[in-house]
């Protein structure tokens, strides 16, 4: 068991370091630390297939385990890679150049790329561990829940995303907060349900002896989602950029969908 551990980590490490450093290589050619953020999704497919090939998973349930992994990756990827195209460096990255100057070519490398490779090794880890040992049983009532939080927190995130994405291409909207659809019921339903979709994750894979004691994995997904990159850095952001954005903070959940006050 120790051996497969060991393996499973390794596997998952190495190959979310390698496609990070390639990724990296790729920033400093095209003066974009961005393209991180781009490469997010695809590295959780990247480690989840290259465990799943050394460790052979094989039945059911890590087929769609491989599955939901692969589909929200490639979504994220891709709409954020739409979003992004032709944009320039996030403002966030902007900054970290300025004020490090020449030296942000080799900070990047383990400040944004490895801080990066460490969380997306640590959030993918009960997807590792279900690729080893998730039991070839009958459906387990976890899995249900686990799959049906999955599927909703998938439909929130891509659904928000698509209705922001057409708000924001309408020129008359150009300075004005969203507040309809998803957006009405919660400040960022696309960050609900990405946390959504992977407490699902956890519960689809718990049944296994290695994957129930990672729940620090959603938990840590959760933190930041909440606490650190997710809602406080766009809340930043809008505050300063939408004169409207107060009043819809005061009537509008921050995170948990509730119907607005007022």
């Amino acid at each position: 068991m120790f051996a497969q551990v060991n393996i499973t980590l390794g596997v998952s490490a190495v190959s979310i370091l390698i496609m990070m450093l390639l990724v990296w290589l790729g920033s400093l050619y095209y003066r974009d630390a961005s393209l991180v953020d781009r490469f997010w999704g695809l590295g959780f497919i990247v480690s989840s297939v290259s465990v799943a090939y050394f460790t052979g998973a094989t039945h059911w349930s890590q087929q769609l385990l491989l599955i939901m992994v692969l589909l929200w990756g490639l979504r994220l990827s891709i709409y954020l890679t739409q979003r992004n195209w032709g944009g320039g460096e996030d403002h966030r990255y902007v900054a970290m150049r300025k004020r490090w100057g020449a030296a942000f070519t080799w900070k990047s490398l383990y400040i944004v790329y490895g801080f990066q490779t460490l969380l997306l090794w640590l959030v993918v880890m009960p997807v590792s561990f279900a690729l080893v040992d998730m039991p070839p049983n009958s459906l387990h009532w976890t899995q249900v829940l686990g799959f049906m939080m999955w599927f909703a927190g998938f439909y929130f995130e891509l659904t928000a995303d698509t209705q922001l994405t057409r708000f924001k291409a309408d020129p008359a909207n150009k300075g004005k907060v969203m507040r309809s659809g998803l957006w009405r019921y919660t400040r960022h339903p696309n960050y609900f349900g990405e946390a959504l979709l992977w407490w699902g994750v956890y519960l689809f894979v718990c049944t296994g002896d290695l994957a129930r004691w990672t729940m620090l994995s959603p938990a840590l997904m959760h933190f930041l989602l909440v606490r650190v990159s997710g809602v406080p850095l766009t809340e930043k952001r809008l505050q300063h950029t939408r004169p409207e954005y107060a009043d819809y903070v005061s009537q509008t959940s921050a995170f948990i969908p509730r119907p607005p006050k007022g």
